[in-house]
């Protein structure tokens, strides 16, 4: 059946899969911020900054107004970054005028509050104006779905029946979708993923090969996982799409900002520098700082992600970094 779907965010991402949406033969209306691109959306069918060289379908229409975006929508699909997310399901709320399906596929954790992405939905998003939450994630490149390129994906939910509906939505015969109801695993997995894939991408820029990456995307797993089932995840999550399957694909494509800006880092240059040349948010910035405290917290050791943070908030030279973390105390790899 037809459904009017909003999308909030006209990133790369949000673009990608709202062309999905309009393939699928739903209405769909995208809103962003900035007047230029969404005219640029409108007149000419492109998201150039996003998606370079990628024609959008003419059905798509693009807005900068929420309410209208919003206004009887079926589902609403947040696709902004995690700092943005609190403010925009904020506003959100305020025009709603219905109880749509709320569907997200950011992935980060909050600054301060260490709080997922799920959870800030519920805060900020009365009951009357949302009939379940729905996580939207796993291994994915908005590039390649941009142009069909086949790929699968989770929709994890609390409620089975919001999981199938979002599985029904965006579904075909390129992009798969699979349900699970483990939330916190989902959301877990998607966030954390994006620190390792700095660490990969820093090795690769100091010219570490092959045994350096699956080193680096098999420890931070271990990782991932220890972090996850300490705030309640199923384990075996983090052997699925939203775990496995979404760290190989970030922690080892040029597609990946994050990996990208490992990258940089690992050639020398400055944070500061690095985001500033990026052009767009690189979420495993800010979720290393979260994850590390959250990690502090809780107790649980996390080496990686450490080193991590101390390349970007201590200013650590990266090779001695990888040289300390390499003479850590040898442990057993069963070790919880």
């Amino acid at each position: 059946m037809k459904q009017k779907i909003a999308v909030l965010g006209a990133g790369s991402w949000g673009t990608a899969l709202a062309m999905v949406l309009v393939e699928n033969g739903h209405d769909v209306i995208i809103w962003g911020h900035k007047e230029t691109q969404i005219n640029e959306i409108n007149t000419h069918h492109t998201n150039a900054h996003y998606l370079k060289e990628i024609t959008l379908p003419s059905k798509l229409k693009g807005t900068s107004d929420l309410k209208e975006c919003v206004k009887d929508a079926d589902a609403v699909l947040f696709v902004v970054p995690t700092k943005a997310m609190r403010d925009v399901s904020h506003q959100f709320n305020q025009v709603c005028n219905n109880q749509p399906v709320i569907i997200h596929a950011s992935k980060g954790l909050e600054q301060d509050s260490h709080k997922r992405i799920t959870e800030i939905l519920e805060e900020e998003i009365s009951p009357n104006h949302r009939q379940a939450i729905v996580v939207l994630s796993g291994p994915s490149h908005a590039e390649e779905v941009a142009v069909k390129d086949v790929t699968t994906i989770t929709a994890a939910s609390h409620s089975m029946h919001a999981a199938e509906y979002v599985q029904r939505l965006f579904s075909n015969d390129y992009f798969r979708v699979y349900t699970n109801s483990d939330v916190v695993g989902v959301e877990m997995g998607a966030a954390l993923k994006n620190i390792i894939a700095l660490g990969s991408g820093a090795l690769h820029g100091l010219g570490y090969g092959d045994n350096a990456r699956a080193a680096i995307m098999t420890r931070g797993l271990a990782e991932i996982s220890r972090l996850g089932v300490a705030m309640g995840a199923d384990p075996l999550t983090f052997i699925g799409l939203s775990g496995v399957g979404d760290l190989a694909v970030t922690c080892a494509s040029e597609h990946s900002r994050n990996f990208r800006a490992g990258y940089l880092l690992g050639k020398g240059n400055s944070l500061d520098d690095v985001l500033n040349n990026m052009g767009m948010i690189v979420e495993g910035v800010y979720t290393t700082k979260a994850a590390y405290q959250l990690a502090q917290e809780r107790h649980i050791e996390m080496p990686i992600t450490e080193a991590i943070y101390d390349v970007i908030y201590n200013h650590t030279d990266v090779p001695t970094t990888v040289k300390n973390i390499m003479l850590r105390e040898h442990k057993s790899e069963q070790e919880l």
